[in-house]
């Protein structure tokens, strides 16, 4: 209790040495003690790694707790740093005593500084900055040390502000407007302190704790642990609304086709949804001002349950007429993060190819479902196989699995999406932390897909998804297009505190953790290496910034014994062809070119990692990228109508420094659709290299009958 209090008066006594008014100070929920200790049971037993909780990895969770916070260090100070130096080699205890006190004195002081910050860059908008001084500002810190004073942290929050006000004056905003949009930025982000709650301080903690044992294991709280539940079933009950929060106000921001929402009629993006009320009858709810996901809650419901909407309509003012509506809960199915299919065309000369994609973003499915017997069960398989259909009927020369930001999901369905191309045989390999190795197979004969087949992949590309990668790749069955992957060779399992405690209603969460490593068919395994392409696409992002080794606690690469497979094809007779086509066409590609140049570009500012805050100079930099567009423009020889749609698609991504809740709701979603609607150069170039695939085949037997399964 002695040490409960003293670091509890030290969260008070360092908040006290700023007069700003502090954040509301959060302590630990009954339930939260317990579920700390809980997990750490679990994860010092059966994670993969069997790590001890003791001083030392105390030590790691320390430092995990302050990158969350605070990765750019810009809110703590040196001295906070210090006075938590004792709480390094506590955490542990933190945990097994069942006293949070620790981290929840570092997370409040956290908040008092964010608090302490946020309110001298309001205070700063009163006499504007001057831009012909010359200095710059450094946007990335991660790897800068704790500011040693309050005047280092001061001046770095000025450079910070004075971008804010730059990007908005280079945009053509008045003084006066910049003053408002910036006071209400900072006023909103001040407001969303004081909703933070202990729940998020508590799975802040604890997800510190769980990726300092290894990168891939998280805890979620129960809101955290639904989400990922409907994300992994792509279903919800609900309305059907996607919502966001704009000036205090939830928003509709788009509407699910076929949901409670758009059939009814009576909504539309823009309305503002004020009230809740339950039933035919229950009390509104007034949710102006709430958290987003505390509204979402409200609203969605059991299936076939009324829910009431008061809303205020997007043309309304704020003391306009409100609208009352009543819908019925519907289950939702969340469509855009299905796989879905399109057709591009490749003209070579007098041939022309149809290639078929197929854009899966997640391996999907719906466990439960599935456990129930529910034969149409929401599964990547299921749909990719129905998608597979659709283009035979189309008569498609080849088929492209877009995989680029896919981050993996189900184990069992990236065996049994590979299982479409392959006839039966082992996919994947697991090793346990017994050291003891299993193999998963594809059971199912026959193939859905027997043609011509590329698997298109980007840094974000990682888990289930380089298990098919790499199956696909093993087998000789496809060519693998793009950048290396993401590298996480793990297996992840969820396991529910809730019912281990045997708790009735849920109140402990969820904890996502490895338990196993998993291995290609050929021996070696995708960690921290990834999966490497057959052909290589240029790539934005940096091995040390973004993927598995990028993370100080990865597990080594290392290899076993290959799984006895038979290789459904050989494509070494024609990868040099494919290379020498690939760099040939991008060699005359505009388009490709202008990639790989702006690529260069990003680096380059990456590596500097700093912008001018001279006004003079910035215009300069705006004139020159401008210049270099409409150059672009001209060599590439567009007719009229093509430059207006390329000077209105630069028009709308152009820097307008606002964030996305700033902007009209109509202006964000035409931005939002200029990037969806953009040039795919790395798409477009990878049905080509797919094109090239079946004609080789095409044209040669003797090559068709070794890569055929």
């Amino acid at each position: 209790m002695k040490n409960k209090l003293l670091w509890i008066l030290l969260a008070f006594a360092l908040a006290a040495l700023n007069t700003t008014q502090a954040a509301p100070q959060l302590m630990p929920l009954e339930q939260q003690p317990q579920a700390a200790l809980l997990s750490a049971e679990i994860l010092s037993r059966y994670h993969y790694k069997h790590l001890t909780l003791d001083d030392s990895l105390s030590s790691q969770i320390f430092d995990n707790y302050l990158k969350m916070l605070d990765s750019e260090k810009v809110f703590f100070l040196q001295a906070d740093i210090d006075h938590f130096a004792d709480a390094r080699t506590r955490l542990d205890d933190a945990i097994l005593d069942e006293d949070l006190s620790i981290p929840f004195a570092i997370f409040n002081l956290y908040q008092q500084r964010m608090t302490e910050r946020l309110s001298y860059a309001r205070s700063l908008l009163t006499n504007g900055f001057d831009f012909k001084k010359k200095e710059s500002y450094q946007y990335t810190r991660k790897n800068a040390p704790w500011p040693k004073s309050e005047d280092e942290l001061n001046d770095l929050w000025r450079k910070r502000v004075k971008n804010d006000w730059l990007r908005l004056k280079l945009a053509g905003k008045d003084n006066q407007s910049i003053i408002e949009t910036l006071g209400k930025r900072y006023d909103n982000s001040l407001n969303s302190l004081s909703k933070i709650k202990s729940e998020d301080a508590f799975q802040t903690f604890m997800n510190a704790y769980a990726t300092a044992i290894d990168p891939h294991t998280n805890y979620f709280g129960v809101r955290a642990s639904e989400e990922f539940d409907i994300s992994m079933k792509l279903s919800l009950v609900g309305i059907g609304a996607v919502l966001n929060t704009r000036d205090e106000y939830t928003t509709i921001r788009e509407l699910v086709a076929g949901g409670p929402a758009a059939l009814s009629g009576k909504l539309k993006a823009g309305d503002r949804i004020v009230g809740v009320g339950q039933g035919e009858d229950g009390p509104m709810t007034e949710i102006m001002g709430w958290r987003i996901d505390d509204a979402v809650a409200l609203i969605r419901g059991a299936e076939d349950s009324v829910v009431r909407l008061d809303v205020l309509p997007a043309e309304a003012g704020a003391d306009g007429k409100h609208n009352l509506i009543s819908l019925v809960r519907k289950k939702i199915s969340l469509d855009k993060q299905a796989a879905k299919k399109s057709i591009i065309e490749v003209k070579e000369g007098a041939v022309t190819r149809h290639i078929g994609v197929i854009s899966l973003p997640g391996f999907y499915q719906d466990f439960a479902a599935r456990q129930k017997g529910d034969k149409d069960f929401k599964s990547a398989t299921r749909d990719v196989s129905l998608l597979l259909d659709e283009l035979k009927k189309d008569k498609v020369d080849g088929v492209l699995v877009d995989l680029r930001n896919n981050g993996g999901g189900s184990l069992n369905e990236a065996i049994e999406l590979t299982g479409l191309f392959i006839d039966k045989g082992p996919v994947v390999q697991q090793r346990d932390s017994k050291g003891r190795v299993s193999v998963e197979s594809d059971t199912n004969a026959g193939l859905a897909w027997d043609g011509p087949l590329g698997v298109l992949i980007n840094r974000a590309s990682a888990s289930a998804s380089e298990i098919f990668a790499a199956a696909i790749q093993d087998y000789g069955r496809g060519v693998v297009i793009g950048e290396p992957s993401f590298g996480k060779g793990t297996v992840q399992t969820v396991a529910d505190l809730d019912q281990i405690a045997s708790n009735d209603k849920p109140k402990f969460g969820e904890l996502k953790m490895t338990i196993a490593q998993f291995f290609r068919i050929n021996g070696g395994t995708t960690q921290l290496r990834g999966v490497a392409p057959d052909i290589a696409l240029p790539t934005v992002t940096d091995a040390e910034e973004f993927g598995e080794s990028s993370f100080d606690n990865a597990l080594p690469w290392t290899q076993i014994k290959a799984a006895d497979y038979t290789p459904a094809g050989d494509l070494t007779g024609i990868m040099p062809t494919l290379i020498a086509n690939h760099n040939k066409r991008v060699s005359h590609d505009k388009d490709f070119q202008y990639l790989q140049e702006d690529i260069a570009e990003f680096n380059k500012l990456r590596r500097e990692n700093l912008i001018s805050l001279n006004e003079a100079d910035r215009r300069k930099e705006h004139a020159t990228q401008e210049a270099r567009e409409k150059a672009r423009e001209k060599n590439k020889g567009n007719h009229e109508s093509g430059k207006a749609s390329a000077e209105s698609m630069n028009h709308a991504l152009q820097d307008d420094g606002m964030l996305s809740s700033e902007r009209k709701l109509s202006a964000d979603l035409a931005i939002e659709d200029a990037n969806k609607n953009a040039k795919d150069i790395l798409l477009n170039e990878a049905a080509h290299v797919l094109s090239d695939e079946a004609g080789l085949l095409k044209t040669n037997s003797r090559l068709a009958d070794s890569r055929l399964p």
